[in-house]
């Protein structure tokens, strides 16, 4: 059976931020692949891009899936653990949780249950762009468990998300001389003063839209009046993003370029008895899946707020426990569908 606890290290271990999945991509279809042959499923590469690509396992016809991502934010540190948590990056977000989802397809096949899959993504951090490739390619799924850092509770609505560049131009000069140039960094700050004082929506269930200033860079050298800077932003949503976009195109107006790089919206979900129930602030793969595989359901062990910090970590009770909650939600849903 799967040592939950110790394949949660060795998935921590592997390097995979956004756009270099390979490796844990490698190591997952090697690692799935005698479960595939011992209880007679399949184990695939499903192409992305280039050299990235998602892991999709499955065990007759693949009704209910248990999907998370496979890519962590940076900077990568390796595993380590206590007797109460295992610590590293992606520890949380998400590599606990395929742990336990594989741990919980081993003991649901062992028991005789068939008709389930494992699907595990690339790029949910950074654009959701396994998510997309998937939903281009669905296999009959007919409801989708997505794993995020719930601590085990089921989630009944999630943020979405807005990311934005904004790009500011200028003109080279000696510092000296500053009337001969002309700052993009001037530019730039110009216009995110203004774009911090948007009034953002709120909802009655998800709270308040937030908005981060995510990167900023630009600049020659401190003595070089700048000819360009960038600044990275994303806000999370709470409904409908027009009027974000309008505020956000106000704010910049002729100050710098504004380009929208990513649209996720907000969802809610259906909750199921016996869980109890979450409203989590961030965005997730669900939206870009699309409903191709199936009615999304939202739950993972994990705390969200060690998540991308230097702290990550997940408790080993909630891995545990989380690998039984993923066998009854399997078999209660195949007993619906």
């Amino acid at each position: 059976m799967t040592d939950i606890f110790q394949f949660t290290r060795a998935l921590v271990d592997i390097e995979s931020t956004t756009n270099h999945e390979a490796a844990v991509g490698e190591f997952l279809f090697e690692t799935l692949s005698p479960l595939g042959e011992r209880f007679s499923g399949q184990v695939e590469r499903l192409t992305v891009e280039a050299d990235r690509f998602n892991v999709f396992a499955h065990w007759g016809e693949p009704l209910v899936t248990l999907s998370t991502h496979m890519d962590t934010v940076p900077p990568f540190f390796p595993s380590r653990e206590d007797s109460e948590f295992i610590w590293g990056r992606g520890s949380a977000d998400a590599k606990g949780i395929i742990a336990s989802m594989t741990g919980a397809a081993e003991a649901l096949l062992d028991s005789g249950v068939r008709n389930f899959g494992l699907l595990f993504v690339v790029g949910e951090e950074r654009n959701s762009a396994g998510a997309y490739a998937a939903a281009r390619n669905p296999r009959g799924s007919r409801f989708l468990i997505n794993g995020e850092p719930t601590e085990n509770k089921l989630a009944l609505a999630s943020k979405g998300i807005l990311r934005y560049e904004i790009e500011a131009s200028g003109r080279l000069a000696h510092s000296a001389y500053p009337e001969l140039g002309e700052s993009a960094i001037d530019k730039l700050l110009d216009a995110l003063e203004r774009v911090r004082r948007i009034g953002l929506p709120e909802d009655a269930l998800l709270g308040a839209s937030t908005l981060n200033i995510g990167v900023i860079s630009g600049g020659r050298a401190p003595n070089v009046i700048p000819d360009e800077a960038l600044a990275e932003i994303s806000i999370r949503l709470v409904g409908d993003p027009a009027p974000v976009r309008e505020a956000m195109l106000h704010a910049v107006g002729d100050r710098a370029e504004l380009r929208e790089i990513l649209c996720i919206p907000a969802i809610t979900f259906d909750s199921v008895d016996g869980l109890d129930t979450a409203i989590v602030a961030y965005t997730t793969d669900v939206p870009a899946f699309g409903g191709a595989w199936g009615k999304p359901l939202l739950l993972g062990p994990g705390n969200i707020h060690v998540a991308h910090t230097n702290q990550e970590r997940i408790s080993k009770k909630e891995l545990l426990a989380a690998s039984e909650i993923y066998q009854q939600m399997v078999k209660k849903l195949l007993a619906g569908a």
